[in-house]
């Protein structure tokens, strides 16, 4: 496709209804058939069997309409395919396990994504379990980064067991499977609980003050030796390790948890369970929103697509399908502030995001 092909292409995609829809036909990368008559969507592995069951309920309500197409990329790989431009080869919404960075709203307003929609669909909690008769702790922020940093507070790693990070924990190797970097959930895990653990050393504020960069370095650089495995964005398969290994512990969303109840069980955090109530109040320290990136410039041209965000806004009230499967509602303000966007489609600014 030429550079003026494209451009024109993108001028097109911010016109009227017929025009939007003309732009996207008009559009492929290989040259032959090039219309996209489905929805899709990509990013987190959180957020996935949530999309997945909005689109099924929005098949089923909309048989007009093609069935949506969800990817689980994680969602950094998401935001990178999301922003990457306008048209039939791009997706048109991103689901992510955090909020969008600023960085990533700039790189898709110079790639010509010069309207997004954010809407935050619900909350999540990262949760840490293990199996149903496997290795039980009281973990703290502190703890975990003790046992996970790569250079805890600026020093070596040290720790092989987790006795060895505190005399109060068992004397079993640290062994935890968690999600890859470009995973929305891994980011909470940096923000949420190791850097808050972090923290707790008073001496960190100096070398943040000093250099950011080395204490962004020092408060999440996760260790690589191989007490912290890797997974993968298939969050299915943390769970099938830990129910394995009673020594091991799996980080993931607690939707997962929520679901497979039968198998594993979480861990405390700060004497706190990983449970929807304790989650909705904020109460767990691992709570975090969820939320989904629309395309604005596609909403008009994609068949379907705003009666797809509308079939999430029905669907994530407490006690509704959503809720049933594992996602923790918004408080009510935000739920009401979400439900407005999910309609009105108000671009998100930069600013916002600092």
């Amino acid at each position: 496709m030429t550079g003026d092909l494209t451009m024109k292409i993108k001028a097109l995609l911010s016109l009227s209804v017929m025009t939007g829809a003309l732009a996207l036909s008009a559009c492929g990368s290989n040259g032959g058939e090039a219309t996209r008559n489905s929805i899709r969507a990509v990013g987190s592995s959180t957020v996935y069997p949530f999309a997945k069951a909005v689109a099924e309920n929005f098949a089923r309500s909309h048989p007009d309409f093609t069935s949506p197409i969800i990817e689980s990329t994680g969602t950094g790989g998401g935001m990178q395919l999301f922003c990457g431009g306008v048209g039939v080869d791009t997706p048109d919404m991103v689901n992510a396990s955090r909020r969008m960075k600023p960085g990533e709203l700039e790189k898709c307003i110079a790639n010509g994504v010069d309207n997004v929609t954010e809407i935050q669909i619900g909350l999540d909690g990262i949760a840490f379990a293990a199996a149903k008769d496997g290795i039980d702790m009281n973990l703290t922020p502190e703890l975990v980064y003790r046992a996970l940093a790569a250079k805890p507070y600026g020093e070596e790693q040290t720790a092989k067991n987790w006795s060895d990070v505190d005399s109060s924990l068992p004397d079993l190797p640290i062994l935890v499977y968690g999600p890859p970097s470009t995973s929305g959930t891994r980011d909470a895990l940096k923000e949420l609980i190791l850097e808050k653990g972090c923290e707790a050393n008073p001496d960190m504020e100096a070398v943040k003050s000093r250099d950011e960069d080395e204490y962004d370095q020092i408060c999440t650089e996760v260790r690589s030796d191989g007490s912290y495995v890797d997974q993968g964005e298939q969050d299915n398969l943390i769970v099938q390790k830990i129910e394995g290994n009673p020594n091991a512990v799996g980080v993931f969303g607690y939707s997962y948890l929520e679901e497979n109840a039968d198998k594993v069980r979480g861990l405390r955090m700060n004497g706190v369970e990983p449970t929807y109530a304790n989650i909705s109040s904020f109460e767990y320290p691992g709570a975090r929103p969820l939320f989904i990136y629309v395309k604005d410039a596609h909403l008009d041209a994609i068949p379907g697509l705003r009666e797809f965000v509308a079939e999430w806004a029905n669907s994530w009230s407490k006690g509704g399908p959503l809720a049933k499967i594992g996602l923790v509602a918004n408080p009510d303000d935000v739920a009401a502030k979400n439900a407005a966007a999910a309609s009105e489609f108000p671009s998100l600014t930069v600013e916002e995001l600092k």
